[in-house]
Protein backbone atom coordinates (compact mmCIF):
# COMPACT_ATOMS: atom_id res chain seq x y z
CA UNK A 1 0.00 0.00 0.00
CA UNK A 2 1.16 3.58 -0.69
CA UNK A 3 -0.58 6.60 1.58
CA UNK A 4 0.16 9.65 0.96
CA UNK A 5 0.14 12.68 2.94
CA UNK A 6 -2.24 16.01 2.45
CA UNK A 7 -2.13 19.02 4.53
CA UNK A 8 -3.23 22.82 3.90
CA UNK A 9 -1.10 25.62 3.37
CA UNK A 10 -1.58 26.94 7.20
CA UNK A 11 1.12 24.60 8.58
CA UNK A 12 3.46 26.74 6.92
CA UNK A 13 5.88 23.71 6.85
CA UNK A 14 9.43 24.86 4.73
CA UNK A 15 9.17 24.07 0.47
CA UNK A 16 12.27 21.57 1.48
CA UNK A 17 10.30 19.73 3.89
CA UNK A 18 7.55 19.97 1.96
CA UNK A 19 9.58 18.29 -1.09
CA UNK A 20 11.65 15.98 1.17
CA UNK A 21 8.63 14.22 2.43
CA UNK A 22 6.23 14.16 -0.60
CA UNK A 23 3.72 15.83 1.01
CA UNK A 24 0.77 17.89 -0.85
CA UNK A 25 -0.85 21.08 0.26
CA UNK A 26 -3.88 22.29 -0.45
CA UNK A 27 -4.17 26.57 -0.39
CA UNK A 28 -6.70 28.78 1.39
CA UNK A 29 -7.34 31.70 -0.39
CA UNK A 30 -7.21 35.11 1.35
CA UNK A 31 -8.66 38.49 -0.38
CA UNK A 32 -6.84 41.74 -0.14
CA UNK A 33 -8.90 44.57 -0.66
CA UNK A 34 -11.55 42.62 -2.90
CA UNK A 35 -8.96 40.70 -4.97
CA UNK A 36 -8.66 36.97 -4.32
CA UNK A 37 -5.35 35.27 -3.94
CA UNK A 38 -3.95 31.77 -3.24
CA UNK A 39 -1.77 31.29 -0.25
CA UNK A 40 1.91 30.57 -1.10
CA UNK A 41 1.43 31.34 -4.94
CA UNK A 42 0.50 34.54 -5.55
CA UNK A 43 0.32 36.73 -2.27
CA UNK A 44 3.30 37.25 0.34
CA UNK A 45 2.90 37.48 4.00
CA UNK A 46 4.69 40.95 3.62
CA UNK A 47 1.59 41.90 1.11
CA UNK A 48 -0.97 40.95 3.46
CA UNK A 49 1.18 42.90 6.20
CA UNK A 50 1.45 46.29 4.26
CA UNK A 51 -2.61 45.90 4.04
CA UNK A 52 -3.50 45.58 7.61
CA UNK A 53 -1.34 48.57 8.32
CA UNK A 54 -2.86 50.53 5.79
CA UNK A 55 -6.20 49.15 7.25
CA UNK A 56 -7.54 47.30 3.63
CA UNK A 57 -10.02 45.10 4.11
CA UNK A 58 -8.35 41.45 4.86
CA UNK A 59 -10.60 38.31 4.37
CA UNK A 60 -9.79 34.50 3.82
CA UNK A 61 -11.38 31.46 2.64
CA UNK A 62 -11.15 27.89 2.36
CA UNK A 63 -10.22 25.36 -0.28
CA UNK A 64 -12.97 24.61 -2.04
CA UNK A 65 -14.66 20.67 -1.89
CA UNK A 66 -13.96 20.27 -5.81
CA UNK A 67 -10.13 21.42 -4.95
CA UNK A 68 -9.85 18.50 -2.51
CA UNK A 69 -11.35 16.16 -4.93
CA UNK A 70 -9.00 16.86 -7.68
CA UNK A 71 -5.74 16.99 -5.42
CA UNK A 72 -7.05 13.37 -4.29
CA UNK A 73 -7.91 11.97 -7.35
CA UNK A 74 -4.64 13.19 -8.95
CA UNK A 75 -2.77 11.39 -5.70
CA UNK A 76 -4.79 8.08 -6.67
CA UNK A 77 -3.76 8.54 -9.99
CA UNK A 78 0.05 8.80 -9.25
CA UNK A 79 -0.59 5.29 -7.17
CA UNK A 80 -1.82 6.07 -3.79
CA UNK A 81 -3.74 3.55 -2.33
CA UNK A 82 -5.02 5.45 0.54
CA UNK A 83 -4.54 9.18 1.59
CA UNK A 84 -4.67 10.79 5.28
CA UNK A 85 -5.92 14.42 5.06
CA UNK A 86 -4.94 16.77 8.21
CA UNK A 87 -6.07 19.86 8.39
CA UNK A 88 -6.25 23.19 10.48
CA UNK A 89 -8.83 23.42 13.56
CA UNK A 90 -12.28 23.18 12.74
CA UNK A 91 -13.07 26.03 14.74
CA UNK A 92 -11.17 28.31 12.81
CA UNK A 93 -11.77 27.37 9.42
CA UNK A 94 -14.09 25.08 6.99
CA UNK A 95 -10.84 23.42 5.88
CA UNK A 96 -11.84 20.20 7.12
CA UNK A 97 -15.39 20.27 5.92
CA UNK A 98 -14.10 20.98 2.60
CA UNK A 99 -12.04 17.94 2.79
CA UNK A 100 -14.45 15.88 4.23
CA UNK A 101 -17.01 16.03 1.65
CA UNK A 102 -14.33 15.24 -0.64
CA UNK A 103 -13.01 12.19 0.68
CA UNK A 104 -16.87 11.06 0.86
CA UNK A 105 -16.36 10.63 -3.38
CA UNK A 106 -12.53 9.92 -3.33
CA UNK A 107 -11.74 7.02 -5.27
CA UNK A 108 -9.17 5.47 -2.67
CA UNK A 109 -10.23 5.55 1.49
CA UNK A 110 -9.14 9.01 2.26
CA UNK A 111 -8.59 9.75 6.45
CA UNK A 112 -9.70 13.58 7.24
CA UNK A 113 -8.29 14.86 10.39
CA UNK A 114 -8.72 17.83 12.11
CA UNK A 115 -5.58 19.11 14.05
CA UNK A 116 -7.70 21.34 16.23
CA UNK A 117 -4.61 23.96 15.91
CA UNK A 118 -2.80 25.77 12.90
CA UNK A 119 0.63 26.26 12.10
CA UNK A 120 3.59 23.66 12.98
CA UNK A 121 1.71 22.27 15.85
CA UNK A 122 0.08 21.07 12.92
CA UNK A 123 3.32 20.61 10.72
CA UNK A 124 5.36 18.55 12.61
CA UNK A 125 2.30 15.64 13.02
CA UNK A 126 2.08 16.17 9.01
CA UNK A 127 5.62 15.34 9.39
CA UNK A 128 5.09 12.77 11.68
CA UNK A 129 2.28 11.29 9.52
CA UNK A 130 4.33 11.54 6.24
CA UNK A 131 7.69 9.31 8.05
CA UNK A 132 5.29 6.87 9.44
CA UNK A 133 4.30 6.46 5.80
CA UNK A 134 7.32 6.20 4.15
CA UNK A 135 8.13 3.85 6.75
CA UNK A 136 5.61 1.56 5.29
CA UNK A 137 2.98 1.97 8.29
CA UNK A 138 -0.52 0.98 7.66
CA UNK A 139 -3.24 4.06 7.52
CA UNK A 140 -4.24 3.13 11.63
CA UNK A 141 -0.18 3.44 12.73
CA UNK A 142 0.17 6.57 10.78
CA UNK A 143 -3.11 7.87 12.34
CA UNK A 144 -2.07 7.22 15.71
CA UNK A 145 1.27 8.86 14.81
CA UNK A 146 -0.33 12.16 14.02
CA UNK A 147 -2.87 12.08 17.14
CA UNK A 148 0.07 11.29 19.51
CA UNK A 149 1.83 14.72 18.47
CA UNK A 150 -1.24 16.73 18.18
CA UNK A 151 -2.53 15.27 21.64
CA UNK A 152 0.78 16.83 23.37
CA UNK A 153 1.42 19.80 21.09
CA UNK A 154 0.93 23.21 21.51
CA UNK A 155 0.72 27.41 20.52
CA UNK A 156 1.66 30.44 22.52
CA UNK A 157 1.21 33.26 21.09
CA UNK A 158 1.99 37.20 21.51
CA UNK A 159 -0.44 39.87 19.39
CA UNK A 160 0.41 43.91 19.39
CA UNK A 161 -3.05 43.98 19.09
CA UNK A 162 -6.38 42.12 19.58
CA UNK A 163 -8.62 44.01 16.59
CA UNK A 164 -7.16 42.03 13.73
CA UNK A 165 -8.55 38.49 15.59
CA UNK A 166 -11.96 41.05 16.55
CA UNK A 167 -12.25 41.41 12.78
CA UNK A 168 -11.69 37.93 11.23
CA UNK A 169 -14.05 36.77 14.26
CA UNK A 170 -11.09 34.37 15.37
CA UNK A 171 -10.99 35.45 18.72
CA UNK A 172 -13.52 32.85 20.86
CA UNK A 173 -12.96 33.54 24.63
CA UNK A 174 -10.21 35.98 24.14
CA UNK A 175 -12.67 38.34 23.89
CA UNK A 176 -12.71 39.40 27.44
CA UNK A 177 -9.60 41.11 26.89
CA UNK A 178 -11.00 43.55 24.36
CA UNK A 179 -11.93 46.56 27.53
CA UNK A 180 -8.55 46.47 28.96
CA UNK A 181 -6.95 45.95 25.30
CA UNK A 182 -5.33 49.47 25.26
CA UNK A 183 -3.39 48.16 28.73
CA UNK A 184 -2.26 45.06 28.33
CA UNK A 185 -0.65 42.78 26.07
CA UNK A 186 -2.46 39.53 25.63
CA UNK A 187 -0.51 35.89 25.60
CA UNK A 188 -3.03 33.50 23.99
CA UNK A 189 -2.97 29.93 23.13
CA UNK A 190 -5.04 27.42 21.12
CA UNK A 191 -6.76 25.16 22.73
CA UNK A 192 -9.22 22.65 21.85
CA UNK A 193 -9.65 23.82 18.41
CA UNK A 194 -10.23 27.64 19.43
CA UNK A 195 -7.58 30.73 20.97
CA UNK A 196 -8.25 31.23 24.45
CA UNK A 197 -6.65 33.68 26.68
CA UNK A 198 -3.67 32.66 29.09
CA UNK A 199 -2.37 35.73 30.64
CA UNK A 200 -2.19 39.86 30.82
CA UNK A 201 0.62 41.72 31.00
CA UNK A 202 1.84 45.17 30.68
CA UNK A 203 4.60 45.21 27.99
CA UNK A 204 5.81 43.13 24.91
CA UNK A 205 9.09 42.52 26.21
CA UNK A 206 7.23 40.93 29.53
CA UNK A 207 5.18 39.02 26.88
CA UNK A 208 7.92 37.64 24.94
CA UNK A 209 9.86 36.21 28.58
CA UNK A 210 6.57 34.73 29.94
CA UNK A 211 5.95 33.04 26.66
CA UNK A 212 9.70 31.65 26.88
CA UNK A 213 9.29 30.65 30.22
CA UNK A 214 6.40 28.74 29.50
CA UNK A 215 7.39 26.89 27.25
CA UNK A 216 10.35 25.56 29.15
CA UNK A 217 7.89 24.93 32.03
CA UNK A 218 5.82 22.58 29.54
CA UNK A 219 9.24 21.11 28.55
CA UNK A 220 10.51 20.14 31.76
CA UNK A 221 6.82 19.01 32.79
CA UNK A 222 6.36 16.67 29.68
CA UNK A 223 9.59 15.48 30.08
CA UNK A 224 10.65 14.31 26.52
CA UNK A 225 12.31 15.95 23.69
CA UNK A 226 10.33 18.42 21.41
CA UNK A 227 10.72 20.21 18.37
CA UNK A 228 9.99 24.12 18.22
CA UNK A 229 9.06 26.47 15.70
CA UNK A 230 9.03 30.13 16.24
CA UNK A 231 6.19 31.88 14.32
CA UNK A 232 5.93 35.61 13.28
CA UNK A 233 4.29 37.96 11.17
CA UNK A 234 6.38 40.98 9.93
CA UNK A 235 8.95 40.48 12.96
CA UNK A 236 12.03 38.95 11.84
CA UNK A 237 14.45 40.14 14.85
CA UNK A 238 11.96 39.33 17.44
CA UNK A 239 11.34 36.01 16.02
CA UNK A 240 15.24 35.26 15.69
CA UNK A 241 16.10 37.11 19.35
CA UNK A 242 13.12 34.32 21.26
CA UNK A 243 14.37 30.80 18.93
CA UNK A 244 17.99 32.09 19.96
CA UNK A 245 16.89 32.19 23.30
CA UNK A 246 15.11 28.31 23.39
CA UNK A 247 17.99 26.91 21.49
CA UNK A 248 19.63 27.94 25.30
CA UNK A 249 16.49 28.01 27.87
CA UNK A 250 14.98 24.56 26.48
CA UNK A 251 16.06 21.33 27.74
CA UNK A 252 17.82 18.92 25.18
CA UNK A 253 19.01 21.98 23.13
CA UNK A 254 16.52 21.53 20.18
CA UNK A 255 16.41 22.70 17.16
CA UNK A 256 14.09 25.91 16.55
CA UNK A 257 12.99 26.54 13.44
CA UNK A 258 11.73 30.47 12.54
CA UNK A 259 9.00 30.21 10.14
CA UNK A 260 7.12 33.50 8.80
CA UNK A 261 3.48 32.96 9.47
CA UNK A 262 1.86 33.09 6.03
CA UNK A 263 -0.91 35.67 4.40
CA UNK A 264 -3.59 33.64 6.16
CA UNK A 265 -3.55 33.39 9.45
CA UNK A 266 -1.27 36.73 9.04
CA UNK A 267 -4.81 38.16 7.68
CA UNK A 268 -6.37 37.29 11.19
CA UNK A 269 -3.37 37.68 13.91
CA UNK A 270 -1.71 41.24 12.36
CA UNK A 271 1.62 42.43 12.25
CA UNK A 272 4.32 42.18 14.84
CA UNK A 273 2.96 38.90 15.78
CA UNK A 274 5.04 36.16 17.34
CA UNK A 275 3.96 32.47 17.62
CA UNK A 276 5.83 29.55 19.37
CA UNK A 277 5.02 25.85 18.39
CA UNK A 278 5.55 23.15 20.45
CA UNK A 279 5.19 19.46 19.27
CA UNK A 280 6.55 16.91 21.57
CA UNK A 281 8.25 13.30 20.45
CA UNK A 282 6.51 10.82 21.93
CA UNK A 283 8.95 7.89 22.81
CA UNK A 284 12.23 10.20 23.22
CA UNK A 285 12.71 11.02 26.94
CA UNK A 286 14.63 14.18 27.39
CA UNK A 287 18.47 13.92 28.07
CA UNK A 288 19.61 13.55 31.54
CA UNK A 289 20.90 17.48 32.60
CA UNK A 290 24.84 17.56 33.44
CA UNK A 291 25.52 17.93 36.98
CA UNK A 292 28.05 20.93 37.71
CA UNK A 293 30.62 18.62 37.81
CA UNK A 294 30.47 17.65 33.93
CA UNK A 295 29.48 20.95 33.38
CA UNK A 296 32.71 22.27 34.45
CA UNK A 297 34.80 19.18 33.27
CA UNK A 298 36.17 18.21 37.18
Amino acid sequence: MTTRIVTDSTAYLPGEVLEEHGIEVVPLHVVVGGRDHVEGRDVSAERVAAALREYTIVTTSRPTPQVFAETYQRLADEGATAIVSIHLSSQMSGTVEAARLAAAEAPVPVEVVDSETIGMAMGFAVVAAAEAAAGGADVTAILDAVRSRLQSSGVLFYVDTLEHLRRGGRIGAASALLGSALAIKPILAVRGGRIVPVEKVRTSARAVARIEAMVVEQVEQGGLAVDIAVHHLDAPVRADQIASQLRTMVPGSPTVLVVELGAVVGAHVGPGTVAIAVSPRPGDPLPDRPSPGEVSGS
